[in-house]
């Protein structure tokens, strides 16, 4: 399993609307791509979030990098949607547990 941490900022100046929309649709395409398991993401007022992104292989991950409508949204993530982000890549997995709710 692949795990991406995906840290970022949005900009103040943004279209809630439009980001929200591209959000969904990158969450939408993404649950559609071979290899993908899930996608969790956290918010908070100040504009920054976090999404954990689980991707069954290094190779599933690359085609998702790679989706041409993907590549495009990130182009105009840059322009339009983040002050900053920051990607942490992790390949492996030292100890994974839950606790189940009853």
């Amino acid at each position: 399993m692949v795990i991406v941490l995906f840290k970022f900022r949005l900009r103040a100046d943004i279209d809630t609307a439009e980001w929200e929309q591209t959000f969904g649709r990158m969450v939408g395409l993404a649950s559609e791509m071979p290899g993908f398991i899930s996608i969790e993401p956290y918010g908070a007022e100040d504009g920054s979030g976090l999404a954990v992104v689980r991707f069954e292989s290094e190779e599933a991950l690359q085609a998702w990098k790679t989706h041409p409508e993907h590549v495009l949204t990130q182009e105009r993530g840059r322009e339009a949607f983040f002050d900053s982000y920051h990607m942490t890549v992790a390949g492996s997995i030292i100890r994974e547990y839950d606790f189940p709710e009853k």
